[in-house]
């Protein structure tokens, strides 16, 4: 196996017996498993769980192909995914959920590869699988485990699981310790639209319109909060008020949407074009590290985005699409926020981040690092500088966005203690 990012995601197909025969000897390198113990067929039989519950993998880059003819040049072939863990997510009334009651989704059979331990895989596939349940609804995560297991629930006590002793249970005179845990709550969709303010909001049968010249999908969005009369009757006057603004119609559907959007959007042809998770984090009970910053950086708080930051926002924000200055501002200036610059000893702008402030939240966006700087920690700098910003102005609870196939982020987030609340999808047809 070779080093590289460690990326986590359903399995495929073709990694189905690899991940089958990686549990397997992970439970044997654990000694959970002993020589002829019959449990192990099960451990192997990948493609069951994959067929009746969610299998997660995490992979890293193995070796390129490497072509043997003797004037091929370099080789064409990408390099393969190696697995190195895998982690089972069983619904309620699975075969697989020993101990999941209704509404719960139930943690099975996290293993990871013996030479690929010690790199966070185990934390990145049970932080992947709290997303996932938390995208499916479920009200809590359940799983069993062994008063041996000290580093595994040290993991799961950081990630903010609690024993629950009245449900321990008994397998071939084994003890088993359940422990849950339960989505923070979201920040709502009113908070979140608070802290980003579209140009021009408009209101259509209580659904609100953003239309800010196509300046961010937030603030070019419906929020459709309530259900109308004639559901199909409100979305036909949103998409001829968005097509007389020369832009596309966007529905966020998220847990505020009134039932049976989601099948009048399909029927209409609308596709996802961005899904999107709400990380939370508490200030008050779990204060955020202090930021130390080198020597060489200087960090500037502002009420209102100077040249420099817009500058610095925009120009990795928005380096190949032309925006307007000034419906940009409109946007920022909307709601009541905090401008974080970084910038060198000569007063270059390195990343940039933005916290707005809104009924006990801080909501954290535009972080953005310029390419030459990246690499130095200057994300982690300004979310730890950001957050302590908030709180010292009374916020007891911080959230952020981020779409889920941005990897990196999400790994940045939860290192800084941010879990999933929620799960939402822009619509566009």
């Amino acid at each position: 196996m070779t080093g590289g990012g460690v990326h986590v995601r359903p399995a495929r197909a073709d990694e189905l017996a690899q991940a089958g025969a990686l549990t397997a000897e992970a439970y044997h390198a654990d000694g959970l498993l002993d020589a002829e113990d019959d449990y192990e067929v099960e451990l192997r039989d990948a493609v069951r769980r994959a067929a009746e519950a969610v299998l997660l993998v995490a992979t890293v880059p193995g070796r390129p192909v490497e072509d043997d003819a003797p004037d091929s040049g370099p080789a064409s072939d990408p390099a393969p995914e190696v697995v190195v863990g895998t982690l089972t997510i069983a619904p309620y009334g699975s075969s697989y959920a020993e101990v999941a009651e209704p509404g719960e989704v139930e943690l099975r059979m996290l293993a990871v590869a013996p030479e690929a331990r010690q790199r966070g895989v185990a934390e990145r596939l049970v932080t992947a699988a709290l997303r996932e349940a938390v995208a499916r609804g479920a009200r809590r995560v359940v799983l069993s485990t062994l008063a041996e297991m000290v580093v595994a629930r040290r993991l799961y006590q950081r990630l903010g699981f609690v024993a629950v002793p009245e449900r321990e249970w008994h397998h071939e005179g084994v003890v088993l310790h359940v422990l849950t845990w339960d989505p923070p709550p979201a920040p709502g969709v009113l908070v979140e639209a608070a802290t980003w303010v579209p140009a021009v909001t408009e209101v259509v049968d209580g659904w609100r319109l953003g239309l800010s010249d196509g300046f961010t999908r937030r603030a070019n969005s419906v929020l459709p909060l309530g259900g109308p009369p004639d559901l199909a009757a409100t979305l036909d006057r949103v998409e001829e008020r968005y097509a007389a603004a020369g832009l596309p119609a966007v529905v966020r559907l998220c847990s505020a949407a009134p039932p049976g959007l989601a099948a009048e959007l399909d029927a209409r042809g609308y596709a996802d074009v961005a899904v999107t998770d709400v990380l939370v984090r508490d200030l008050v009970v779990a204060p955020p590290p202090h930021p130390h910053a080198p020597p060489d950086i200087r960090l500037r708080v502002h009420d209102r985005p100077d040249d420099a930051w817009l500058e610095g926002w925009l120009g990795v924000k928005a380096a190949s699409t032309p925006v307007d200055r000034g419906t940009a501002r409109r946007v920022l200036e909307g709601s009541t926020a905090l401008y974080l610059t970084a910038t060198d000893r000569d007063g270059g702008v390195l990343a940039v981040l933005r916290v707005a402030l809104a009924e006990g939240w801080a909501g954290l966006s535009c972080l953005v690092v310029a390419p030459h700087a990246r690499r130095r920690g200057l994300g982690r700098l300004l979310t730890r500088a950001g957050l302590h910003s908030a709180a010292d102005r009374g916020a007891r609870h911080a959230f952020l966005q981020v779409e889920v196939a941005n990897r990196g982020a999400a790994d940045l987030y939860a290192a800084e203690g941010f879990l999933p609340a929620e799960r939402y999808a822009y619509r566009q047809r």
